[in-house]
């Protein structure tokens, strides 16, 4: 096909990860309720044989190798409370709502990371939600296989430095919650919240 005709059919040049990303858009009602239904009677964490989202995974680095791990997680939604001091003298204005500055995908992470903690956490995304739980796939990586090491697009994650990354708000999601995608000059989260005495957010 000359290049002419591939701009008169841009359809033609379609690929399968582009129609999954469509199929995305717009899942069927009636699937995803029925998978929602089997999630929430299995356990919090799962380890699943292969991703949900194949398109979306592959576009946060994972490979279908030895190391990679997906982890489905269940993260219930709603407003966080503070802990209230049930004796002794307190505060009339002390209140039991919390507005957590975290957002729920950046938290899964980090449960996901408590849990495992032989392996690293490399990026996340969401497969559903009902009205009471989100549910997440967790892309992890076992950094002790040899199929990691050489590895020279993923390896680097086995170097010190990067442990413990949703830990120090180090993943997309993290970055994100912590308002490191804006670059505006008048940006008061860079370096951090708290180098901008607690501004930026």
């Amino acid at each position: 096909m000359t290049e002419k005709e591939s701009k008169k059919n841009p359809k033609s040049a379609r690929g399968l990860y582009y129609y999954l990303r469509q199929a995305w858009k717009k899942p069927d009602k009636k699937t995803l309720r029925e998978r929602m239904i089997a999630w929430r009677k299995s356990g919090v964490f799962t380890k699943v044989d292969k991703p949900l989202r194949l398109d979306r995974a592959r576009a946060l680095g994972y490979k279908d190798k030895k190391g990679f791990v997906i982890i489905r997680i269940r993260v219930r939604r709603g407003g966080h409370k503070r802990p209230r001091p049930n004796k002794g003298r307190r505060s009339k204005r002390l209140h039991t709502r919390k507005t957590l500055k975290m957002n729920y995908r950046w938290i899964a992470e980090q449960r996901v990371a408590r849990k495992y903690k032989n392996l690293e956490v490399l990026n996340s995304y969401e497969i559903g939600k009902d009205g009471v739980h989100y549910f997440y796939e967790v892309i992890c990586v076992d950094p002790s296989k040899p199929e990691i090491k050489n590895d020279r697009t993923i390896n680097w994650i086995c170097n010190l430095k990067n442990k413990k990354r949703p830990m120090r708000g180090l993943t997309s999601a993290g970055k994100k919650s912590r308002g490191l995608r804006s670059k505006h000059p008048t940006n008061k989260s860079r370096p951090s919240v708290r180098a901008g005495k607690r501004r930026g957010k």
